[in-house]
């Protein structure tokens, strides 16, 4: 890549230089012949004030200057060269100052300029002005020498300046490249820096944030795994325990222990599929959640079992509560965890209730019992043979939501709080 733009870079600076050193040097060559003309012009015209052709015939001679490479010749009105260097028989500059006019010429390598002389309002003759081209030749070759040098400057510059770019902007391609790589084989830590183009740091910008929620959801999977295999092999142990009872025990009616078995094989059921697509993050529809229905619905499935307990469960809501943009059914889990947790381990009353808090609400599950002792036991793997997925997972899926468990009150009469996020405008 770096190549490419070096020779894509050079390419168009050398086209640049052709596009403009050519005409620019034709133009030098144009202009250095017209220079070169006028001058000679310019020699002829002082040349013919000193010219008297009028002695000609009494045997005098005509005296021309010698001007560097310069050479004249003077023609009489026949056109019969009478002094000075130049065709014997006029040319047809000559014949054409002869007429009247100034003529140029350009004859086998010669610059030919021919003036007219007059004398008593006449023409009596011309003035031949001649120089070798070479001169010409050498000026313009050495303009164009050195055009060379400064197009090949520029072009040099133009290769440094081409190997800096793409060096600026290939390295932070290859730093891509690689932080792309180490993603590829599972470095979910990679992290991109600015390069200040633009368009790769929205690219590094875009790769950070696949890296980031790649990584969250591989650690949320892997976490969840965790947990639910710890926390579900016990149940799962439980029902082989009781069917296994069953079958040992003659007279058993096994219909009924089957039966039996359907609640908590459905409710583990439910809990994997829930789990597995709250892990991968999969089609989750993130709505915003009417807790108000949703603690609803949570006494109306949870009344029967307290009630056989002989234990109220009551329900308690604000009103005009923010509706949070959040998974149903990962904080429905969370909510039975919790209420599980004060069925088996707490006594009394338990109260569900959803307030608004700064910046979203909390829903909150309390019991009378004796309260906690260790704060950080109780979000640890359980191992005590319960249904569910347990306060470790629990917590795990309200922080996956954006949320906090916490364990607001540890004395008696304990209190779990589910803090979510949510807008300040009412549902």
């Amino acid at each position: 890549m770096k190549r490419r733009i070096v020779i894509s870079i050079v390419g168009v600076a050398a086209v640049a230089v052709l596009v403009l050193g050519v005409p620019l040097a034709v133009a030098f060559a144009h202009l250095y012949t017209s220079q070169e003309v006028l001058r000679l012009e310019h020699q002829a015209s002082e040349t013919r004030r000193t010219v008297d052709i009028s002695t000609v015939g009494r045997g005098d001679p005509v005296e021309l200057p010698a001007i560097g490479a310069s050479r004249f010749a003077v023609y009489d009105p026949a056109g019969h060269r009478i002094a000075g260097d130049g065709p014997s028989l006029a040319d047809e500059p000559v014949r054409s100052a002869l007429l009247g006019n100034v003529r140029d010429a350009r004859q086998g390598g010669t610059i030919v300029v021919a003036v007219p002389i007059n004398g008593n309002e006449r023409i009596i003759g011309a003035l031949r002005a001649s120089k070798p081209e070479s001169f010409l030749v050498d000026r313009t070759r050495r303009t164009w020498l050195v055009m060379g040098l400064i197009s090949v400057g520029a072009l040099s510059i133009a290769a440094l300046l081409a190997l800096w770019q793409a060096r600026r902007l290939t390295r932070p391609v290859d730093t891509l490249v690689s932080a792309a790589e180490r993603l590829g084989a599972g470095d979910f830590s990679v992290r991109t820096q600015t390069s200040l183009v633009e368009e790769l740091d929205h690219l590094g910008r875009a790769l950070d944030t696949t890296a980031e929620r790649l990584g969250g959801l591989v650690a949320r999977e892997r976490a969840f795994s965790a947990d639910a295999s710890h926390q579900l092999r016990t149940p799962i142990a439980g029902l082989r325990l009781q069917v296994e009872a069953a079958l040992m025990t003659p007279g058993a009616d096994l219909h009924e222990v089957l039966a039996g078995t359907l609640e908590p094989i459905d409710r583990l059921e439910s809990t994997v599929d829930n789990l597995l697509r709250l892990a991968r993050d999969v089609q989750i529809d993130r709505s915003p959640l009417d807790l108000g229905q949703l603690v609803r619905d949570v006494d109306r499935d949870w009344h029967g079992t307290f009630a056989a307990a002989g234990r109220p469960l009551r329900v308690t809501t604000d009103g005009d509560l923010p509706a949070p943009a959040v998974s149903l059914p990962a904080v429905r889990q969370v909510l039975d965890v919790l209420v599980e947790n004060a069925e088996r381990h707490g006594a009394g009353v338990v109260t569900v209730g959803v307030r608004r808090v700064p910046g979203g609400v909390a829903v909150e599950v309390a019991d009378e019992g004796g309260g906690v002792t260790d704060v950080h036991a109780v979000f640890r793997r359980r191992t005590d043979g319960g249904r569910g997925i347990g306060l470790a997972l629990a917590r795990t899926l309200a922080e996956a939501e954006g949320g906090r468990l916490v364990l607001e009150r540890t004395g008696t009469a304990p209190r779990f709080a589910l803090f979510l996020p949510a807008d300040e405008l009412p549902r």
